[in-house]
């Protein structure tokens, strides 16, 4: 996973890693969501790709528009 750019600051998420259909987050808490086109939208999953390589404003993103869209929960 990719170190989160706003990790130092205090945000929830830490890291992150992307695929073609997809973005892995993980949270301080050490939890780790996996958010789909399937299951959030393709048009969610782009932003939250673009906001993670930003480094800036994911955490807030997932908050108001995907929180319970995750495709599964890793850990």
């Amino acid at each position: 996973m990719k170190k989160y750019r706003s990790a130092d600051l205090d945000t929830g998420v830490i890291a992150y890693e992307t695929e073609a259909d997809s973005i892995s987050v993980k949270f301080r808490d050490g939890s780790v969501y996996v958010y789909t086109n399937k299951s959030a939208g393709p048009a969610a999953i782009a932003e939250m790709k673009i906001l993670a390589e930003k480094g800036v404003g994911l955490t807030t993103y997932i908050n108001r528009h995907v929180r319970e869209h995750y495709e599964k929960k890793l850990r």
